[in-house]
């Protein structure tokens, strides 16, 4: 009796137990895992969980709809320091995604992480890992994106990294791994092993990724990079001989001076015509290369080629200086283009100005002028304006203001120990600049014709942004509209090279990735728009964003509704694209909300402390 009515109650209590267990769904496995990793983080760390709340409802912790386990692992720059613990994360089961990148992480990479089985996204990067990629990770049979870059990873690449079968992305780079590449596994898409120290052939499996997939491996070669040489696989090293160093030394100066030559040319050029033409056309070519043209039209003033060789200066620009006076400024290259070269004059009076020198022009003189005096009407407090030009037979140039804070580019792919652009700024700088492309559109009827972030130039408040070389195409040739950057146009213009409104809006959605991601479409092996499609497909959308703007908190929400922007932006249909006036519209709405929020946590993160 008593063993029966024991035998009763414990069937009771076990009743209960898991009464009790389908009621609350805590996944308490699960959670003492989490537990025991964060006990082992320094208090500096910006996580805190509460103890008082379910486990689902922690920052950065997504489960499963039954809310039984733990599927995804969120915690980028958080602040999160030393080794990762033993038996801590490895003990989730049911992992689907860890990401721990931007953190300061450090010793091996725990080789117990391949006992998660279910795993199919590993973001470990930014961090200060040593050691090698362990072999053991290869039992991660499910894994589909391995992003282990910007670490200090050394060793070779174990072979047992192509067992995994399932992958599609990995990302290497800006590490110190050594050895040969040997990495053959079919179904990737995306590959990154660049700035390592890697040596030998690149395999004819991996020929398919473009250089930078491979780039600042000094001894590497084959496939997109240049040949092998012919006694061996690896090149051999070499030193630098004294007439490199010579030339180098001289390169170095030399960029300063492209411009002063360019200038000087020019002028010995009409020394040269002055002489010919004779005491009668030499009077005529000195009034005509000595004076401003103010306005935006007016008769040119020639010479005995008759040709014009006055710098055109529209009304809208305060400054008096001339050719001569441009003649003897000092200079240095801002930047290279499919267009041109730009450079930064300063004047003797101190006046900095920036000169577009035209790699290619399509158009004869009548053409040049007639545009060009419609593109220095645009005024707008978003646009960078045209402030003069200059024609000649041998060189055309465009003049406009220099902006001294610089690019958006330059912020943000340049020094980023110096300066982190943080979520508002960005957000301002999107809306000035779609501000300044709108104003093109609708009111000076004109295609940018080059969004990118080069062209967004950063300005004080409250204007925060402008976008500067405006509607040159018409005035380029065919390959010099084709050598614009590849990562911000859009299909149709890849085929047809004529920019348009609606390619214009897929180079600002373009724009938009980049800012959300931090990635720069310049730079990147792979196609940001598609890369982030998948992303999203693949309901990743948390590992676009970039580390340096999770860190902020609270703007989730904000970037999740940009990037719908963005997204809407560079459908490949042109006609599905939205015109600038609704992505202004939306993302002022975005802005506005940003603005009036109090800054408290996000309903989902209420019962989590930041």
């Amino acid at each position: 009796m008593a063993a029966a009515m024991a035998a009763a109650m414990a069937a009771a209590v076990l009743w209960l137990v898991v009464w009790a267990g389908g009621a609350a769904a805590e996944p308490a496995a699960d959670r003492a895992a989490l537990a025991a990793f964060m006990s082992k983080m320094p208090p500096l760390a910006r996580v805190r969980w509460s103890s008082s709340s379910s486990t689902c409802d922690w920052r950065g912790v997504t489960c499963d709809a039954n809310q039984s386990s733990v599927v995804a692992l969120r915690l980028p720059a958080k602040g999160l320091m030393g080794r990762i613990p033993p038996n801590t994360i490895s003990n989730i089961s049911g992992l689907r995604v860890l990401s721990l990148r931007g953190n300061r992480l450090s010793g091996p990479i725990p080789a117990d992480l391949a006992n998660l089985a279910f795993l199919r996204a590993l973001y470990l990067q930014g961090n200060a890992f040593s050691g090698g990629v362990p072999p053991s990770m290869s039992a991660l049979s499910r894994l589909i994106r391995l992003d282990l870059s910007n670490n200090n990873l050394s060793g070779e690449i174990p072979p047992e990294i192509n067992k995994l079968n399932s992958l599609t992305g990995l990302f290497l780079e800006r590490n110190r791994l050594s050895g040969r590449l040997a990495v053959d596994i079919p179904g990737l898409t995306a590959l990154n092993v660049s700035f390592n120290e890697l040596s030998g052939a690149v395999p004819a499996a991996l020929a398919r990724f473009p250089a930078s997939s491979f780039a600042g491996n000094r001894e590497l070669c084959g496939g997109p990079l240049p040949p092998c040489a012919a006694a061996g696989n690896s090149p051999k090293r070499k030193g630098i001989s004294k007439a490199a160093v010579v030339a180098i030394a001289a390169g170095c100066g030399g960029a300063a001076l492209l411009l002063v030559l360019l200038l000087l040319g020019m002028w010995v050029g009409r020394q040269r015509r002055r002489g010919e033409a004779g005491k009668a056309g030499a009077a005529a070519a000195e009034a005509a290369a000595g004076g401003i043209e103010a306005g935006s039209s007016s008769k040119a003033a020639t010479g005995a080629a008759g040709e014009q060789s006055k710098l055109v200066m529209f009304e809208n620009w305060s400054c008096a200086f001339d050719l001569e006076d441009l003649l003897r400024a000092s200079a240095e290259v801002l930047g290279k283009g499919g267009a041109g070269t730009s450079y930064k004059a300063v004047l003797e009076d101190g006046t900095t100005v920036v000169v577009k020198r035209l790699r290619e022009v399509g158009v004869g003189k009548k053409e040049f002028e007639a545009h060009a005096a419609v593109l220095g009407q645009v005024k707008h407090p978003n646009v960078v304006p045209l402030r003069a030009f200059y024609f000649s037979k041998d060189e055309k140039l465009l003049l406009s203001d220099y902006v001294p804070a610089g690019s958006l580019s330059a912020l943000l792919h340049g020094s980023r120990g110096t300066a982190t652009l943080d979520w508002d700024n960005r957000l301002r700088i999107a809306v000035a600049a779609a501000q300044g492309l709108l104003h093109l559109h609708s009111t000076a009827k004109l295609v940018h014709g080059n969004i990118k972030a080069s062209n967004v130039l950063l300005l004080p408040d409250p204007h925060a942004a402008a976008v500067s070389d405006f509607g040159v195409a018409p005035l380029l040739g065919p390959s010099a509209v084709a050598g614009r950057v590849v990562g911000y146009r859009s299909p149709e213009m890849v085929e047809t090279r004529k920019p348009s409104f609606k390619s214009d809006v897929y180079g600002f959605g373009v724009l938009l990735l980049e800012l959300l991601t931090g990635k720069s479409p310049a730079a990147e092996a792979t196609d940001l728009p598609r890369w982030v499609q998948s992303m999203v497909r693949e309901e990743w959308t948390g590992e676009v964003f970039d580390a340096d703007l999770v860190k902020y908190g609270n703007t989730e929400e904000e970037m999740v509704q940009v990037l719908q922007v963005a997204l809407a932006c560079v459908s490949t249909v042109p006609d599905a694209r939205p015109p600038m006036e609704e992505v202004v519209r939306m993302l002022q709405e975005i802005s506005a909300t940003a603005k009036g929020s109090s800054g408290g946590p996000s309903p989902s993160a209420a019962a989590v402390t930041p």
